[in-house]
């Protein structure tokens, strides 16, 4: 098991290691190798089963574990957000809508319903797209908010190529959104793009 030093954090390789069981080498040299192999965290976990196990050591448990890894990353992060709790930070946003959506090879557009106490009341994935979009419809974002009673949302969307910048067309729809909420009386706090690690706010950049 990974011992942390001198108060830094462990390494993805030792966090890695702590969890897998060595078979014919140490866990530590299996889960050097796979990093080495695929690059990143997320890249080993969308690996194919196949690949997985032509790596010596790495036998059908590992590959169980690596297959949690994600799941296990989204249910806890779903924690942060519970139903009917006022949102605490932006920072729990920001991480569980990366739990929900940065391993997906597609865009989804998910919205976070909130009550006039940014309590959380419910959320919604609503619009699922392909790796180069997703077709938006601001009347059933405003279809939901109202179903649900909410007094303000975020929304956010992922981007595959795991590049957090937004596009001219994510700062259109931005748009279109905060003015077709406005018409009846809801708020847009934040549209959030979701990259590989990294979350923009359009908020903060003064386009709401």
């Amino acid at each position: 098991m990974w011992q942390v030093r001198g108060g830094d954090e462990p390494t993805d390789s030792e966090l890695l290691g702590g969890i897998l069981r060595g078979t014919h080498a140490p866990a530590t040299d299996i889960a050097g190798r796979l990093l080495s192999r695929f690059g990143t965290l997320r890249q080993l976990a969308l690996a194919e089963d196949s690949l997985l196990l032509s790596e010596p050591g790495v036998g059908p448990r590992n590959v169980a574990i690596i297959r949690a890894l994600p799941q296990l990353a989204r249910r806890y992060f779903e924690t942060s957000l519970p139903a009917g709790e006022p949102i605490r930070s932006p920072a729990d946003t920001a991480d569980f809508l990366q739990a929900r959506t940065r391993h997906l090879d597609h865009e989804l557009f998910c919205c976070l319903y909130l009550d006039n106490r940014h309590r959380v009341l419910r959320f919604d994935e609503l619009f699922r797209g392909t790796i180069d979009g997703t077709s938006v419809y601001p009347r059933e974002v405003v279809k939901e908010a109202l179903s649900v009673n909410a007094a303000a949302i975020i929304v956010a969307h992922n981007h595959p190529s795991g590049v957090a910048e937004p596009s001219q067309a994510d700062e259109r729809i931005t748009r279109r959104l905060k003015s077709a909420l406005e018409l009846v009386d809801i708020r847009l706090l934040d549209h959030l793009i979701i990259g590989d690690g990294a979350t923009t706010s359009l908020a903060s950049r003064g386009l709401l």
